[in-house]
């Protein structure tokens, strides 16, 4: 299947005439399709919260609950309504929420990753990575509908949390095998841009800062400009296979993140490691599919040629912001290919090497990605 006749559902689309028309397709595909299904299926309207996914026909999937879902799926809603959806935005944001609050966060404040569908605790580990979506959804929320005022409350407790999880040589230790890992902080950093956008708290800025400033001195390759992934406990790059992996969607998601921080602080040096990262996202792009795989090797030789559905959605943001016209509907038509499915509104998720799509459900945490993506080019289309 290549890139310049892609199919869908049978039907032969031959592209996007221009920018208007993909964020066209974009805003009814969300607002007529994904926005609903995802609240009337893809909500557990007797237990609460949201369900880890759905079938390609569109069919809830049931199974225990993951911290990172209910919080995306907050965010999700939250977006919505900043995309003025007439559907009950503010009723599923606040149903994701209250059963994130009541169910995952903890007496100090962080939250736990998993509860089972009886909403018995399975898993009590604060991870780093589900601190890191509460800070975005709880920020999102505040924004678009504070109701009581107690969502800066609930982050500042996370901000405190996150003292504990910190590593004496610098950053933050993730509560899993790869403790040492660039992904977590990367997620961090865009909880604590969203707050600081409020403007009520210093502290959301000097976490930002932070992490940026690790981002630029540990975690982005000096000579290759690249974004590595694992480290050492002294944030050395992790030895074999572990230090070896580039993973291409990283390089776009961190680039769109270090733009931002770059032109609210004027700091040229993030604006360039920016660009430098874009390029070498740009590297995993697999022409014959016209999508980003999702690994390479850091000689830029292809370690993983499976090309997940998020990656997609971070081309698209950052070729909105460093991307020609031509780039930026190429990167919205390798999105589309994952949004042909039986019930509109889901996903496939894994594009493998001959163009084929593994059989699977719809992950939710998807949505997340896909949102985001759809801000920017709404934004860029001027919609």
């Amino acid at each position: 299947m290549r890139a310049e006749t892609k199919v869908q559902s049978g039907l032969e689309f031959q592209g996007f005439a221009d920018l208007a028309q993909a964020a066209e397709w974009y805003d009814r595909w969300a607002r007529t399709a994904a926005m609903p299904l995802w609240w009337m299926q893809g909500a557990d309207q007797e237990r609460g919260g949201f369900h880890e996914a759905l079938s390609v026909e569109g069919v809830p999937r049931p199974g225990v609950r993951r911290a990172r879902v209910q919080s995306r799926q907050v965010y999700a809603y939250a977006t919505a309504g900043a995309m003025n959806w007439d559907g009950p935005w503010r009723e599923a944001a606040w149903h994701g929420m209250t059963f994130f609050l009541e169910r995952f966060r903890r007496e100090d404040g962080l939250f736990r990753t998993l509860v089972g569908l009886d909403g018995a605790v399975l898993d009590d580990t604060a991870m780093l990575y589900d601190q890191a979506f509460a800070l975005l959804a709880t920020a999102t929320l505040h924004k678009m509908d504070p109701r009581d005022g107690r969502l800066p409350e609930v982050a500042l407790g996370v901000l405190a949390g996150l003292d504990t999880m910190r590593h004496p040589a610098g950053g933050f230790r993730e509560n899993i095998a790869y403790p040492f890992q660039a992904n977590a902080h990367m997620h961090i950093l865009e909880g604590a841009l969203a707050w600081a956008e409020h403007g009520l708290e210093p502290r959301w800025d000097a976490l930002a800062d932070e992490i940026v400033e690790m981002a630029l001195r540990v975690f982005i390759d000096r000579e290759g400009g690249f974004l590595r992934e694992f480290f050492n406990a002294d944030w050395t790059v992790a030895s074999g296979e572990d230090g070896g992996l580039l993973e291409p969607g990283h390089q776009f998601e961190w680039a769109w993140l270090l733009e931002r921080w770059g032109r609210l602080r004027g700091r040229d040096d993030a604006l360039a490691a920016a660009r430098g990262l874009y390029a070498a996202g740009r590297r995993g792009i697999d022409p014959e599919r016209g999508v980003v795989i999702n690994e390479l090797w850091d000689d830029f030789s292809v370690r993983e040629a499976t090309a997940r559905l998020w990656p997609q959605t971070e081309r698209l943001k950052a070729e909105v912001l460093f991307g020609g016209e031509a780039d930026q509907i190429a990167a919205a038509e390798g999105l589309r290919l994952y949004l042909a499915t039986p019930m509109v509104g889901v996903w496939r998720d894994k594009l493998r090497g001959d163009g084929t799509f593994i059989d699977e459900p719809a992950p939710a945490t998807s949505f997340y990605h896909i949102l985001c993506a759809c801000t920017e080019l709404f934004r860029l289309a001027g919609r």
